[in-house]
């Protein structure tokens, strides 16, 4: 994926908006100001931090090296995952919408239903 790639499939989720808290090198991408993804989208390789469930994150970490605990983040509930091109595409857009899906499950109901693209959880 290309820094735009991951940019547009962060930015394609309902109520989804980049900011920049920490410095312009650093892309947050919020819901209900909320973070769920982080990139320096800039950066060589590239590298997108995503929520996840603690359980899913331990698999995912098994099964792909470029897939390691959240970095300056806590390490059971996100992923840094190198977009060096040993993970799926399809795998991190699912990843970047499942973490998207955790935070707004997260929120409090009348928040989480103005989201239309929010999946409950079976």
């Amino acid at each position: 994926m290309t820094p735009q790639e991951v940019r547009s499939a962060c930015l394609a989720l309902a109520g989804a908006r980049e900011e920049f808290p920490f410095d312009e090198a650093n892309s947050v991408f919020k819901v209900a100001g909320k973070m769920f993804a982080l990139s320096p989208l800039g950066a060589e390789p590239l590298r997108v931090s995503l929520k996840c469930d603690p359980e899913l994150a331990v698999q995912l970490r098994g099964a792909y090296p470029a897939i390691t605990a959240g970095y300056h983040l806590n390490k059971r509930h996100w992923n840094t995952v190198v977009l060096d091109g040993s993970v799926p595409d399809e795998l991190v857009r699912d990843m970047i919408e499942d973490s998207y899906d955790l935070v707004v499950a997260g929120l409090p109901k009348a928040q989480r239903e103005r989201f239309s693209l929010f999946r409950p959880r079976e």
